[in-house]
């Protein structure tokens, strides 16, 4: 099938097959990152705008790593230094930007629904680097790769996923929800009930109260940091307390499958969240997903830029706001 999409606004509109589609379509360059030569002149000619409005290390870096990989030319611009400093409006820029010639504009914001405001006014294609609190599409699907490679038949379904702190202001956990219920994963949430979203079930996930009476269920965990520079006020009592009841410890991963994989967006709160034991213990696949994370973001790369969409950008049939 072809990916029938202008943008990735997020996973929340797309199918199953959709999101399988650019999955596999990672594997093979996934395995680019292993030659010699890192390189493919797949989209040579192409020039995709990096437009990060807010601080990114991982993220920022992987999108160039895959735009220099799969032979296009990347344009990353200091929102700080940029016209946006002198009252430039959002629109205005990304009108600006389109009159440079850029083939894709990558965006992250800080606030939500940014990403989609600039698709409705972009006619170039538009990826979702991270918006507020909704989504994070790329992140997303780089964690289902992961976790697929480390399925026998990378076969996700039936399989248990706790997603493990500040659901609340996580961008990856809603774009892990949406992905992994449409691949028929069980998804579970859990941290302090200040920091679960209201109507998180209505998403497809089950809240969990104690996690050291799910740890023994679960094939994987994705530990999520508190997100303290997005917080308006204070969530739990102190950090102590959020570890002592949250935290991803050596003794809690002692009940857990010997067979479980935790996972970690990053960047890591070593001590708060998880534990140094864990995060580089055998169970994790935490540089794994940064790896992978270049191979996702080649493969939608491809799947907007290649011309083998078969869907034009003036034709929008579905409203992908949050």
């Amino acid at each position: 099938m072809n990916f029938c999409h202008s943008d990735l606004l997020g996973l929340r509109h797309l199918s199953a097959a959709e999101i399988t589609h650019l999955l596999d379509q990672a594997k093979p360059l996934r395995d680019v990152l292993d030659r010699k030569v890192k390189q493919v002149p797949t989209l040579r000619g192409k020039t995709v705008l990096l437009l990060f409005c807010e601080p990114s290390t991982r993220t920022r870096l992987s999108f160039e790593m895959a735009v220099r990989t799969i032979g296009a030319d990347s344009l990353t611009m200091d929102i700080s230094t940029s016209s946006a400093s002198k009252g430039e409006s959002l629109y205005d820029m990304v009108k600006n930007l389109e009159a440079l010639g850029v083939d894709a504009i990558v965006i992250r914001h800080a606030n939500g629904g940014a990403p989609h405001f600039v698709a409705e006014t972009a006619k170039v294609p538009v990826i979702n680097a991270g918006d507020g609190y909704n989504e994070h599409p790329t992140q997303g699907l780089l964690d289902l790769y992961t976790m697929r490679e480390r399925c026998e038949d990378g076969d996700l379904s039936g399989k248990n996923v706790l997603i493990v702190g500040d659901i609340r202001h996580s961008r990856v956990a809603k774009s892990n929800i949406w992905g992994l219920t449409k691949l028929g994963a069980n998804v579970f949430v859990s941290g302090p009930p200040t920091l679960i979203p209201p109507g998180i079930e209505q998403m497809g996930a089950y809240v969990v109260p104690n996690i050291d009476k799910a740890i023994p269920e679960m094939d994987f965990i994705n530990v999520l940091r508190v997100q303290f520079e997005r917080q308006d006020s204070i969530y739990f009592p102190s950090i102590r307390e959020y570890r002592q009841q949250f935290g991803l410890t050596e003794e809690r991963m002692a009940a857990a499958k010997p067979t479980v994989t935790v996972l970690h967006p990053g960047p890591m709160n070593r001590g708060i969240e998880i534990d140094s034991a864990v995060a580089d213990g055998p169970s994790n696949v935490i540089l794994d997903q940064v790896t992978n994370g270049i191979a996702v973001r080649m493969a939608v790369l491809y799947a907007l830029l290649s011309g083998n969409n078969g869907r034009e950008k003036t034709d929008k049939a579905e409203d992908v706001r949050p």
